[in-house]
């Protein structure tokens, strides 16, 4: 009875859940800042103007997101700390199984039994790389709507002093067809939001 096919690819998962955490965790390229004084730039923008700020840059440089992201890094590397102990269990017990079954010192009723065992083993541990991954995946999302949230009462509050007619966010990390492709710099207020975002967030912690 054959018995060397029966275990799939336990690194693979690891790996996979490995690839995973970098995924969620990994943080934004920093998009070029701009050399204007912004807070010169804003005094300068009227009222009823339509400006405009970088998205990726406030995750970058929002103290909260960066918290939330090393929080949940360090959740990530745990989890696969632990699936990566699992794994080495695993395969030394398939190791084992298949060293025995090479000299020939299992019965075939003990065979069929650790076998099946073994099967069962894997049968769970991918179960719960499954869980993992989905545990990951609703971390991440979690995060990003805190922010998200954050970043939106932030900018409502801000435009209720400015008055502007509209404020764009845009991403070029995650959406390459971003909409603004030429833009007067003078309308960027990303540097007035992280700044504005930031102090709320100090004065928070602080209450």
């Amino acid at each position: 009875m054959k018995k060397t096919s029966f275990i799939l690819s336990i690194a693979a998962l690891v790996v996979a859940v490995a690839a995973v955490v970098l995924a969620l965790v990994a943080t934004p390229k920093s998009a070029n800042k701009q050399s204007e004084d912004g807070q010169e730039a804003v005094a300068e923008i009227p009222e009823g103007a339509i400006v405009y700020f970088d998205f990726d840059r406030v995750l970058e440089e929002y103290d909260l997101a960066n918290e939330l992201r090393a929080s949940l890094q360090t959740k990530m590397q745990n989890i696969e700390q632990e699936l990566k102990k699992k794994q080495n269990r695993l395969e030394r017990d398939q190791k084992t199984f298949q060293d025995k079954m090479n000299k020939g010192i299992l019965t075939s009723s003990t065979a069929n039994e650790q076998y099946n065992k073994l099967q069962q083993q894997m049968a769970a541990f991918q179960d719960e790389y499954n869980r993992k991954q989905q545990e990951m995946a609703e971390e991440q999302q979690a995060m990003m709507n805190q922010l998200t949230d954050a970043v939106q009462m932030f900018v409502d509050s801000y435009n209720e002093d400015k008055q502007f007619d509209m404020v764009i966010a845009f991403q070029k990390q995650l959406n390459m067809n971003y909409p603004i492709v030429s833009a007067n710099k003078a309308l960027d207020i990303t540097d007035q939001i992280i700044e504005g975002l930031n102090a709320e967030y100090i004065k928070s912690k602080e209450q």
